[in-house]
């Protein structure tokens, strides 16, 4: 297959690698133009590598989002860096991002020193994210910065709310890839299963308003999905796993009011999601130190 300028199709795959809340979920949404990683202002949101396609004429890039990198102070932190590692040894180029509102710290220069040493040839850019919360003075400070911490191939910058060269990134990322057939059908924007893209909903709304300790200690798991018979309804069954019973009152709220709210925000998204009617039964249960247990880390989908 050429493009209309008769240069090879190409496609392949891309990563977004950064410290926590960077901005990299955000983005992603931005440039499939769908929502498919959950976003929120808690740091370490995003806990598994969530693949976005997407689909032109002369490339289909698929990118994938990481968890934010961070020192772990739990078994989950160790195997969520090696997720990261692991999408960036398998990819053909990386973008490294940095927020324009905070200045580059140890945390993002580790996280290049990794790259430089464990990522070999493949190409890296340098992103700076949320150009919309400064100006354009610190925008340029901040890219100056970065492009000194390591090598790049490019350095950008960008804003996925305002999609401030969201394109542009989406061509440097495409001008890197190998000539290739498509990958994924056309219509395809995730090869993300149905029952993470629920649970990842639930957790979202859930995460909406919680308390600093609570996001790290929440997880959910939909347990059964199951078509009402002779009803255009679909009943979806979801456990919130968290590991004390002060996290449990938090999550159900007084009387039940906050887990009720949990599941009308969770809901609208779900039925956007399923294409029908849907009644979702929430169910809140302590798993004590779910983040530190293999056994409990297997059962929500961590797996070694």
């Amino acid at each position: 297959m050429t493009s209309a300028t008769n240069s090879p199709h190409k496609s392949g795959f891309a990563c977004f690698v950064g410290r926590p809340n960077t901005g990299k979920s955000t983005l992603l949404n931005a440039i499939v133009g769908e929502k498919i990683a959950i976003t929120s202002d808690k740091p370490q949101t995003t806990r598994r590598a969530i693949r976005g396609i997407v689909t032109r004429p002369d490339a289909q890039l698929i990118i994938v989002d990481t968890p934010g990198m961070h020192k772990p102070r739990t078994l989950l932190g160790e195997r969520l860096g090696d997720v990261v590692r692991t999408v960036w040894s398998e990819v053909d180029v990386i973008g490294l991002c940095v927020p324009a509102d905070e200045k580059i710290g140890p945390g993002d220069r580790r996280i290049a020193a990794e790259l430089t040493e464990q990522a070999g040839r493949t190409p890296v850019i340098g992103i700076v994210t949320k150009t919309d919360k400064v100006g354009k003075q610190r925008v340029a400070e901040q890219l100056l910065a970065l492009s000194q911490v390591r090598e790049f191939s490019d350095v950008i910058p960008v804003s996925a709310t305002k999609g401030f060269q969201v394109q542009n990134l989406v061509d440097l990322l495409t001008a890197q890839l190998p000539s290739s057939e498509r990958l994924y059908p056309d219509a395809e924007v995730t090869d993300e299963p149905i029952e993470t893209r629920i649970a990842e909903i639930v957790r979202e709304a859930t995460l909406d308003g919680a308390l600093q300790e609570l996001p790290h200690s929440l997880a959910a798991l939909v347990e059964e999905i199951v078509p009402r018979e002779g009803k255009d309804l679909i009943d979806v069954y979801v456990t919130i796993y968290v590991e004390r019973d002060s996290q449990k009152a938090i999550v159900l709220g007084k009387g039940g009011a906050k887990l009720a709210a949990v599941g009308r925000k969770a809901r609208e998204q779900i039925e956007v999601l399923l294409g029908s009617r849907v009644f979702l039964n929430l169910h809140v249960t302590v798993a004590k130190e779910w983040q530190r247990d293999p056994k409990q880390l297997r059962k929500l989908g961590f797996d070694s």
